[in-house]
């Protein structure tokens, strides 16, 4: 079993170790949801949030960060690959500063989308204002490192972006405002078109290198197949097939800016969603014995409040787990994913 990851490991060991002698890289800057968020949350008045124990049971130190895991999130992971911090500081985090963020930020939130209404539904930042933060942020670095310096760090970073899930989960199918709007598929149209305004806006910023990710395998997520009791709490294939379209529709929208906008170089990881699912349906081969429930609590609908400490059913080790709580992934699934992803974005960033 563990020959299954001996090569991308060795690839991934090797790659790091060249782009910690050639970092052209300086800072990996994160906008996003809970995929990706590093601690925002804690520090807003929301009830999406992770920043007490079991969640950070397995992170350095174990403690909780506000990352909706037990460990790491991809981007900790992606900074560390690129030889620069095994984590990136969330912005909104007290304990840091601008001196800290030098080298990466965070500004994503747990919970929040394409969509303004859908960072309504938890009260979470919205994307806008994930952009001025970045813009709040931009402002600190040339007056602490000097306008020429911040240029380039600001231009030669990796941005990653990571979001569109809440969308449809938390928003389009739970909320009816948005489904008495619009069918499905115009409602993907819809967050693409959103999606494309915000990659032009940045790109007026000075952002040049992404990597932007779109929705996994969402029917299969512990909540969905918790409910769906007609189908033996199989995966949700209704959702799984708007995932499949909605990132067909992102990365057409992708290819059209990157011929479109001058310097900017996208990277659609258009591939994680087949990985994650290769993942998900054959979990033994990737060291996993249980893929349908998660770790915390009863594995079924627990995230946030609902995995805390005192819930005596969570499982003792995570990583026989694909999934942390009902929604998110282990850190050892952030790792598989994240080790499948580095050596593309190594190669084309770095």
């Amino acid at each position: 079993m563990a020959c299954i990851f001996v090569p991308w490991l060795l690839l991934t060991q090797i790659l790091l170790q060249v782009a910690k002698h050639e970092a052209k890289v300086p800072a990996i800057i994160v906008f996003g949801d809970s995929s990706v968020d590093s601690g925002n949350n804690n520090q807003i008045s929301t009830l999406l949030k992770s920043n007490f124990k079991p969640y950070g049971r397995d992170f350095a130190g174990g403690q909780p960060t506000g990352r909706f895991s037990n460990g790491r999130v991809p981007p900790d992971l992606i900074s560390e690959a690129f030889g620069l911090k095994p984590s990136v500081p969330a912005y909104l985090d007290p304990k840091f500063g601008i001196s800290d963020f030098v080298t990466g930020v965070c500004f994503a939130s747990a919970g929040t989308g394409y969509d303004n209404a859908t960072s309504d539904v938890l009260n979470v930042i919205p994307l806008w204002k994930e952009v001025e933060y970045y813009k709040e942020y931009q402002s600190k670095l040339r007056a602490y490192v000097g306008h020429h310096k911040a240029r380039e760090i600001l231009t030669e970073a990796l941005y990653l972006i990571s979001l569109g899930t809440n969308d449809f989960l938390e928003n389009y199918y739970t909320i009816p405002r948005r489904r008495a709007q619009f069918t499905v598929q115009k409602y993907q149209d819809f967050l693409v078109e959103l999606a494309e305004n915000f990659l032009r806006e940045i790109y007026s910023l000075g952002v040049r290198k992404i990597s932007l990710t779109g929705v996994p395998p969402m029917g299969c997520l512990p909540l969905e197949r918790a409910t769906n009791f007609m189908n033996h709490h199989d995966c949700v294939e209704e959702y799984n097939n708007v995932a499949v379209e909605f990132n067909g529709k992102l990365n057409n929208m992708v290819a059209k800016l990157n011929q479109e906008l001058p310097g900017y170089k996208i990277l659609f990881t258009a591939k994680v969603y087949q990985f994650f699912y290769q993942i998900i349906r054959s979990p033994s081969s990737y060291g996993f014995d249980v893929a349908e429930v998660a770790c915390c609590s009863t594995g079924t609908f627990e995230m946030s409040y609902l995995c805390n400490e005192h819930n005596p059913f969570t499982c003792t080790d995570a990583s026989k787990y694909i999934f942390w709580d009902a929604f998110h992934p282990t850190d050892k699934t952030n790792q598989i994913i994240a080790n499948y992803l580095i050596p593309d974005l190594l190669k084309l960033f770095n």
